[in-house]
């Protein structure tokens, strides 16, 4: 593989685990920013810390793919063609044009042309999927299974998307078939011990990375874990402002849900391994 764009951030792993973080980037093209109403606005629905959240993962020898490039630019983890990933439900699109509550980010729609979404296809969205192709394929030569974890996040409340308040640990497969049951099972297996509430493809089954690749006939077993932020965050309880979100990122307040994911994802590397929930 060529050498990868700045913002696109590969660390490669021995163990059969991918780690893909496409939401928590931050950066706007200066070409781009005068264009969203602000930046704060166009940063708001960013998946906050979850980089930080997952440190650790490099330590346990998984490789992990991450973009810096915010998701209001480009969301990685939609469907190219712009097909809803959940029909007749709230979403936001490849290139969004609202928040998750629905306030519009461009100051004029116009801006955001048909061609203008194809460069950012051409420019961000494809250079992150070689990535992740590139990198399945180079553990594939090694293991027999492989499972791709889709990390993110989002807040515990967001009416425009679900109604009350998210559990936790928010476990998606695409209904089962994007990796194999048995390694579902041990997910969720350790999320039921911890002191979170947890669900198992509820509002949140997987984006377009846990469907398209996720081909557990092919060794390849994927599930996205969406989390509510209240899980490691300090998240305020009225309304946001850019005084109050996001919030500082406290190790201190993280450490239980990091043991937790740090669990999850020692389970995801002996289901790989020992080919036992695989």
């Amino acid at each position: 593989m060529s050498a990868s764009p700045q913002w696109l951030t590969v660390v490669r792993g021995e163990a059969p685990l991918l780690v893909s973080v496409p939401h928590a980037g931050t950066e706007i093209p200066a070409n781009l920013e005068a264009q969203f109403v602000s930046p704060w606005l166009a940063r708001k629905d960013t998946d906050w810390y979850v980089r930080e959240l997952y440190e650790f993962a490099a330590s346990l020898g998984a490789t992990i793919v991450s973009t810096a490039i915010s998701r209001s630019v480009i969301d990685v983890n939609r469907d190219p063609s712009g097909a809803s990933l959940y029909p007749g439900q709230a979403t936001t699109e490849l290139c969004p044009r609202t928040t998750f509550d629905g306030e519009p980010l461009y100051r004029d729609p116009a801006t955001l042309t048909a061609g203008d979404v194809g460069l950012r296809r051409e420019y961000y969205f494809r250079p992150y999927h070689a990535a992740l192709g590139a990198e399945l394929d180079r553990l594939r030569r090694q293991y027999s299974s492989v499972v791709l974890y889709d990390a993110h996040s989002i807040r515990s409340r967001v009416a425009r998307l679900f109604a009350g308040e998210l559990p936790v640990l928010n476990i998606g497969s695409f209904g089962g078939r994007s990796c194999a049951a048995p390694l579902g099972s041990a997910i969720e297996q350790v999320c039921a011990a911890s002191v979170f509430t947890h669900v198992v493809n509820g509002r949140f089954q997987g984006g377009y990375i846990t469907r398209h690749y996720g081909d557990p006939a092919r060794g390849i077993h994927a599930l996205q874990m969406e989390l509510a932020c209240r899980g490691y965050l300090r998240e305020p309880d009225g309304p946001l402002t850019s005084d109050n979100w996001p919030p500082a990122y406290d190790p201190a307040v993280a450490q239980p849900l990091q043991e937790v994911l740090r669990a999850v994802l020692l389970a995801c590397i002996d289901c790989a391994q020992t080919e036992r929930g695989v």
